[in-house]
Formats: structure tokens, C-alpha cells, sequence
């Protein structure tokens, strides 16, 4: 468990992610709401005590339990999945801010729900998650998340609780006299990265490994971003692709809970923008359901990298946070198949409507999955003026 001045600690990474997270800044009265999870209770309570100090309207909000999951999933008819609380989007169209914080009881509990409802429910909700993108592309909303440590993940990481625990610490910079300094820091250093990839004018990418070859197409005003204050921790640098442009094959050797689901050995092959086969060496029929969401589910809407000087975490954390962070020997590239991030484009944020992330390429889904791999790879980009550079070997960026 953290300490109470681990605690604070956190709540300062997460102040520092949330104010660093909105491009314009917070007003006194902002409504933020708290979403999280029963067993991370003690820091909703730190949190809350500083919105409260911040002068900011705090709105707790306690998500389903495991239990209650299982019987909304498993028993709830369609009306009920598709079901909208009245008020919800009057209220996200007023929010200031959010703050996440995730602490599973369990990882496995829905393994026997068909994914098809999880996928209605997803989208269902979806037009809610379109209202906060179109306010954080205005900059009147920002949003950070974290994780806290539970049981469940650190038995389904193969972790002690106190491993578990000391990875965290050390990923968030809890061990740190001053955490959100510490993360200034590496906010300037990623800075420097994505100055250099922004400027070598890149038409696409190609990964390599072991197992897989993968192209991805840049596309028009993209802008590689991360380190953005969304996530604690985040090491990534990122941009969301030409979803039209990709080809050839994507392997995540790291495995991935998701859904009540585990996930492992996924190899997609993509065709014209699509993946037209999906294999797994676990939980296949659950990421072909997953993959049939939505017309953009089986499309990528990330193309991600992690460079190992940057990242903590040498560590499996049963924790897309995490995992899509980590560094390890190798660093890490992944993927996210569904949704792509307005953030990424390059231009006036106000003018990426419907049409023009249509027109751009950018993909539109209610899913957003990410699939990691931490295998020795290059990546080479094919520049504007016809010539290839190594951009990324070995887990590090060749700046």
C-alpha cells in the first residue's frame, strides 16, 4: 500500500498531469469529476481534498464493482446496455476536468460475457466521448489518470503486492523529494524528441522485428505528441496515423487484459488500412469480437513509441498504463486499433470536425486498444524527400 506521503505525492504528479493536460488554464469553480475505483478510495479522498484547496468543484464519481459488471454485462437486456443516465450530457458538456483512477478488484470477471454487449454499451456511449474531445480541442477540458495498486493486478503481473507497489513509486516519481518537478523534466527531454521527429518532414514508417513488418502512413498534419500530463506515468511519444496507410503485419508479444478477457500472442495483418486476419495464441474469438465493433474497431487509430532512457517500468504490469510505457531492455512500439487522438493533428484544433478527420484519415471507433511490443526493433521512416532514415533502434530514438 502507499504511505500517506506517497500519497501526497501522487496527488501533486496528478495535479501537475491535469493542469499540464489542458491548454487553457483552470478557473477557480471548474467542475473536475473523480471517477475511480473502490480500492483506491484513499487517494479519490487525497485527491478530493485538493480540488477542494484548488477552489475547484469536485465531482466524485464510484464505478461499477467487479460484481456489479457481471450482472449488468452478463444479465442487463439491450435498452438497459444502451441505457443513458439522465443528465450526462449536460453534465460532460459542462466538465472542466477529469481525474482517473484505476485500481481493479479484478481482471478476469467477465471473461464469460459475450464482448458483443461490452461492445454496445461502448457504443452507446460513444457520443460522450465525442463531446470531451471536442472540449479538449477548444482547451476547456483536461483530463489525467493513474493507477493504484490492488491484489488483482499485482497477482495477474506475477508481482508481490510490495513489487507492485515499488513499481509504481518508482514509475510516478513517488520516490522523488518533488514528483511533478521530476516530471517538468522529462516533459522538457520528450520536448526535445518530438521537435526532431516534427521536423524531418516523415511520409511513413516501418517496423521491424523478429515477427513482424509493419508499415504505417504518417499522414497529413500529424504531430508526433506524449508526455502531456494525460497519463501518470507516461514515457510514450505518439502520433495518430493515415489510418488508410497501413500494411503488413503487427505482432504484441506482451500480453493484455481487457474486458474481464486475457489476451496474448496477437498478430494482426493489415491490408489497405484494415485488418483482414486476426490471430492470437490466447483469447482469439475475443479480439475478433472486439475487432467487429465498429467500422473503425479493425482500423489503427495510434502508432506509438517508448524510448527505454525515458521509462521506469521493466516490469509487466498486468496495466495498459503501464505496459504501453514500458522501457525494459528494448523500449517498446505499439499500436492502438479503434480510436485515433484529435491531439495529434497538426493544424488549428477548432477546425478537425467529422469531415476533416474523414478526410485526414484520422479513424473514428468506440474502441481504443492498445497492443504492445517490447521485441529489439528498428524503425525506419520514409522522408518527404524520397530518402529513409533510422529513427528508432534498439529502444531508443537516433536523435
Amino acid at each position: 500500500m502507499l504511505t500517506k506521503e506517497q500519497l501526497e505525492k501522487y496527488v501533486d504528479a496528478l495535479w501537475w498531469g491535469l493542469t499540464t493536460s489542458r491548454t487553457k488554464p483552470y478557473q477557480k469553480g471548474d467542475v473536475i469529476m473523480v471517477r475511480y475505483e473502490v480500492e483506491a478510495l484513499p487517494l479519490a479522498e487525497a485527491v478530493f481534498k485538493r480540488l477542494i484547496e484548488e477552489g475547484m468543484n469536485p465531482v466524485p464519481r464510484l464505478v461499477l464493482t467487479p460484481e456489479m459488471e457481471k450482472v449488468f454485462y452478463g444479465s442487463g437486456n439491450d435498452s438497459q446496455l444502451e441505457f443513458i443516465t439522465p443528465g450526462d450530457k449536460e453534465f460532460t458538456e459542462g466538465l472542466n476536468g477529469l481525474i482517473v483512477l484505476l485500481a481493479p478488484s479484478s481482471l478476469t470477471h467477465l471473461a464469460g460475457v459475450d464482448p458483443s454487449r461490452m461492445g454496445k454499451c461502448a457504443v452507446s456511449r460513444k457520443f460522450l466521448r465525442d463531446i470531451m474531445e471536442g472540449r479538449e480541442q477548444k482547451g476547456e477540458l483536461g483530463w489525467t489518470l493513474c493507477s493504484y495498486p490492488t491484489k488483482a493486478l499485482a497477482e495477474s503481473a506475477g508481482l508481490s503486492m510490495e513489487d507492485f507497489t515499488a513499481q509504481i513509486v518508482k514509475a510516478c516519481y513517488l520516490d522523488e523529494e518533488d514528483p511533478a518537478a521530476c516530471w517538468r523534466g522529462v516533459f522538457e527531454k520528450a520536448g526535445e524528441v518530438k521537435s526532431w521527429l516534427n521536423g524531418l518532414g516523415i511520409v511513413s514508417y516501418r517496423v521491424v522485428t523478429d515477427d513482424m513488418d509493419l508499415t504505417v502512413k504518417h499522414g497529413e498534419l500529424r504531430q508526433w505528441i506524449g508526455v502531456s500530463g494525460h497519463n501518470i506515468p507516461s514515457f510514450e511519444l505518439f502520433i495518430s496515423p493515415d489510418w488508410r496507410g497501413t500494411s503488413g503485419v503487427y505482432y504484441a508479444d506482451q500480453p493484455s487484459f481487457r474486458s474481464g478477457n486475457y489476451v496474448e500472442g496477437v498478430r494482426l495483418v493489415f491490408k489497405d488500412g484494415e485488418a483482414t486476419e486476426v490471430s492470437a495464441k490466447e483469447g482469439e474469438e475475443f479480439v475478433r469480437k472486439q475487432l467487429s465493433m465498429d467500422e473503425g474497431a479493425a482500423r489503427l487509430g495510434e502508432f506509438s513509441l517508448t524510448d527505454r532512457r525515458f521509462s521506469r517500468i521493466d516490469k509487466f504490469m498486468a496495466n495498459t498504463l503501464y505496459d504501453e510505457n514500458y522501457g525494459g531492455e528494448f523500449g517498446n512500439c505499439h499500436v492502438a486499433v479503434g480510436a485515433s487522438y484529435a491531439d495529434t493533428y497538426a493544424g488549428d484544433q477548432e477546425e478537425l470536425d467529422a469531415k476533416r478527420k474523414e478526410e485526414l484519415g484520422y479513424n473514428t471507433s468506440a474502441l481504443h486498444w492498445d497492443l504492445v511490443n517490447t521485441q529489439d526493433k528498428t524503425v525506419y521512416a520514409k522522408l518527404k524527400d524520397g530518402s529513409e532514415v533510422v529513427i528508432y533502434k534498439s529502444g531508443e530514438f537516433q536523435i
